[in-house]
């Protein structure tokens, strides 16, 4: 089997996993309309042309300046500007998002591609809910740059138009496809001789024997928590199923309460109240619990695949990380042990009342082209939601153990999307749930209640739009 059809078959059609940022103010796009003055760039449409791109329109495009950097953009910008030699682009990078553009979208004046990701994004339930974004339905029929018969949507893997997807209009361009699981170095694994265990039972007997070897089992971020609240959650949809998922999407009551949350919270206190945990984790972020886990003082990290190019600079040689999926709590699970959490993420998008919309959209095609997603995996050795890219890219270590999880896990992949539809709900709410229970300070019924009186409260903030996960 090669990479095209381990991608193809990589059916995890999740929903969106990106995290959202701080509201919009009450009119922070400028008013209610539709859309803005979008058509000003407008050329002609053509079969050579589908979008109606006007050749000498300038561009602009804001970077996130993260884990990524801006090097792949400015390689999409220069295979834009072969096909569009008159058009002037304008790139800038910036990590504070929201900060930098909130002010263009109040006057009306906002860039034509925006990559809103990291902390400081800006929220897309306030982008979407006043109308801000730009429709991308026609980049999806339009024809792929170099993949021969075939319209863009035709090229994309499953799940990647539902992504960005709000009530039935495509909205939302997420380019990179992310694995999140449980990570390990299988030199570590393979010099004391463990295995990676696929049972509950199983990975509680191998952490005994780790912490035997003075070594801590687990460690975590502490100062975000909520990247132990991915494990907790895919371990209860292993358990009880999809639909898990949906009602905690939905805000259903009393879905964080569901059997398989109680198993999974359960399950997982054990590495709490049994002192698997790297001493101090609460205190650590990111990077330091990271760079702790890739010093050997931790056998296990919870994370998604941007980890491999995220601690390149501090990962010891032959270290060979490796993704692999939360244990089954046992016979009576609803998914098989190889299911695994992936989805679509890193989202671009075209404000509404973009001058150049055309531009945008076709820049997006560019980045969707096969060339353009190759390129992006060799800059950053991260997938996108371009089937069969990795096609002739010599990948990382760490980012072949993923393709070989999609390909285990097949149609059985799963997701979840209230973190995107309710930003608060995870940064804030069950952040600080998490928080409480990974350091002890909780048990597994309080962290529930926590996570579930958070889930009430935004279900009755009318100020919040609500999204129907289907």
């Amino acid at each position: 089997m090669n990479r095209r059809d381990i991608l193809r078959r990589s059916a995890a059609a999740g929903l969106l996993a990106t995290p959202a940022a701080a509201l919009l103010t009450g009119c922070a796009t400028g008013g209610d309309k539709d859309s803005g003055d979008g058509g000003a760039y407008q050329g002609t449409k053509s079969e050579q042309n589908p979008l109606g791109v006007k050749e000498d329109a300038p561009l602009e495009v804001v970077i996130f300046n993260g884990g990524f950097g801006e090097e792949y953009a400015k390689a999409h910008e220069a295979m834009y500007t072969e096909r569009y030699p008159k058009a002037q682009i304008k790139h800038s990078a910036t990590q504070e998002i929201s900060k930098t553009l909130q002010p263009r979208f109040v006057d009306g004046t906002p860039p034509d591609v925006v990559n809103n990701s990291g902390a400081g994004q800006i929220d897309f339930n306030g982008l979407v809910s006043q109308k801000a974004l730009a429709d991308l339905g026609e980049l999806l029929d339009a024809p792929s740059l170099d993949i021969p018969g075939k319209k863009v949507r035709e090229t994309l893997l499953p799940g990647a138009v539902e992504v960005g997807s709000y009530d039935g209009r495509y909205l939302v361009m997420n380019y990179t496809y992310t694995v999140y699981g449980i990570w390990h170095s299988t030199k570590l694994f393979a010099d004391k001789g463990w295995e990676y265990a696929k049972t509950w039972d199983e990975h509680i007997a191998l952490c005994k024997k780790i912490k035997a070897a003075g070594i801590a089992p687990w460690t975590y971020a502490g100062a975000h928590p909520r990247y132990m609240s991915w494990p907790v959650i895919s371990t209860a949809i292993k358990f009880g199923g999809p639909q898990v998922a949906t009602a905690i999407d939905n805000l259903e009551p009393n879905a964080w309460k569901s059997d398989g949350m109680k198993a999974a919270a359960d399950a997982w206190h054990q590495i709490v109240k049994d002192g698997y945990i790297l001493s101090g984790s609460s205190g650590l972020d990111h990077k330091q619990s990271q760079t702790a886990w890739c010093q050997g003082k931790a056998a296990f990290i919870s994370c998604g695949s941007w980890l491999e190019s995220e601690q390149k600079a501090v990962t010891p040689e032959g270290f060979n990380m490796t993704v692999a999926p939360t244990p089954s709590l046992g016979s009576g699970d609803k998914l098989p042990f190889a299911a695994i959490r992936g989805t679509a993420g890193e989202p671009f998008m075209v404000p509404a009342k973009a001058k150049n919309v055309a531009g945008g959209l076709e820049y997006f095609r560019t980045m969707l082209s096969k060339k353009g997603a190759q390129d992006f995996t060799r800059k950053v050795a991260s997938l996108t939601v371009v089937a069969g890219a990795t096609e002739g890219v010599e990948l990382p270590y760490g980012l072949n153990t993923v393709v070989k999880a999609l390909e285990a896990s097949g149609s059985n992949g799963f997701n979840w999307v209230y973190n995107n539809y309710y930003r608060k709900l995870e940064r804030n709410l069950v952040d600080a749930a998490c928080g409480e229970f990974f350091s002890g300070r909780i048990g597994p019924a309080e962290f529930l209640d926590q996570c579930q009186k958070g889930a009430d409260s935004i279900a009755a903030d009318t100020s919040v739009t609500k999204y129907k996960r289907a």
